[in-house]
């Protein structure tokens, strides 16, 4: 069966997210292609079924979101909140992603070619995240669990708040969050690492993961402590 094709300039973003929710059964399209999106929001969000999308462009807010099984892919540039509360799946953006890539999500893998605004993986709940430049500051703040990669730089409050979830940065750190720091990298680390790198694409293989720092919680946040006087 061929691509299906879809263009913005004459097909609403209802009606397409309606054909990709109710119209086809997994396995039965290649590849669903999506053009001229001009920044519309919204695209591609809710995907529940086993398939491929490629939107060629730049993308609004909260594009893939609470993707369960598709890869995206996306062409351009993402506003807020791509692949918000992504269960499962991949999302691929080529460009730049704005504020809260990757927010909530409990599962799958989003790459980020280019940077990542603010609060990038806020809340991250079993996800991983690959973002091939730098991001903003309070990013993976109260990350609960998963996995973020940053191969460029960090902005200030680094993992504020960390539970469980696990940082690898490359770059420069502007400043760690609250019950943030550096840990040894292990045995473990290495691979877990390099196996997101080599899931990232080939052009992230470059990368040795004896160059990255791996960012973790003291665990003191866990227990309130009446005498602490704000400062942990």
């Amino acid at each position: 069966m061929e691509n299906i094709k879809f263009d913005l300039q004459t097909t609403s973003v209802r009606e397409i997210n309606k054909f990709l929710h109710h119209e086809i059964a997994e396995g039965t399209v290649p590849r669903i292609i999506i053009e001229h999106p001009d920044g519309a929001h919204n695209i591609a969000a809710g995907l529940n079924v086993n398939c491929e999308v490629e939107i060629r462009g730049h993308v609004g807010y909260y594009a893939a979101g609470m993707n369960q099984h598709a890869s995206v892919l996306i062409a351009g540039n993402a506003g807020t909140g791509v692949a918000e509360n992504m269960m499962n799946g991949r999302v691929h953006v080529r460009g730049f992603a704005s504020n809260s890539a990757g927010a909530s999500a409990h599962g799958g893998l989003l790459i980020v070619d280019g940077d990542a605004g603010l609060r990038c993986g806020i809340s991250l709940k079993g996800g991983d995240i690959v973002v091939g430049g730098s991001v903003g500051s309070f990013s993976a703040f109260m990350a609960q669990a998963g996995r973020m990669v940053i191969c460029g730089n960090a902005g200030d409050a680094l993992g504020d708040s960390l539970y469980e979830a696990v940082v690898y940065v490359k770059g420069h750190i502007k400043s760690l969050g609250a019950d943030a720091r550096i840990e040894d990298m292990t045995a473990d680390d290495h691979q877990a690492l390099e196996s997101l790198l080599n899931q990232a694409g080939v052009s992230y293989s470059m990368h040795r993961p004896s160059d990255f720092k791996r960012i973790a919680s003291a665990r003191n946040l866990y227990h309130w402590n009446a005498d602490a006087n704000q400062e942990y």
